[in-house]
């Protein structure tokens, strides 16, 4: 059996040719994507700032072979990204991810001294 490891993502991008129907869905719906909403889920939460309409994040939670690595996380979570966004008829360019293991993350603790 496969070592499977959960990963965090999240993919950045430009808004880039939205239609001016796109333009206006996302001024529209921008309360529900501010920083209130941003939630790591497996199909991800949109976020971002109506003034400028510029950039935008989606995160992510990526479960898949650890062997595969953090790259692999990246990429499967940017694939989801191109997909949502194709769906709901936006336009972007620039994508990018940041990745983090949470199965190697450390966790410094407090000692009950320091508290």
């Amino acid at each position: 059996m496969t070592e499977q490891h959960t990963y965090r993502v999240i993919v950045r991008g430009t808004w880039d040719g939205l239609t001016e129907e796109a333009r206006a869905r996302l001024l529209a719906e921008a309360d529900r994507h501010g920083l209130a909403s941003m939630r790591f889920t497996e199909e991800g939460t949109l976020t971002y700032e109506p003034r400028p309409l510029k950039h935008f994040s989606m995160r992510y939670v990526v479960v898949s072979d650890a062997a595969d690595g953090e790259e692999m996380a990246g990429a499967i979570a940017e694939d989801r990204a191109e997909s949502a966004l194709r769906a709901l008829g936006y336009g972007w360019t620039a994508l990018r991810s940041t990745v983090t293991d949470l199965d190697t993350m450390k966790v410094n603790r407090k000692s009950a001294s320091r508290r």
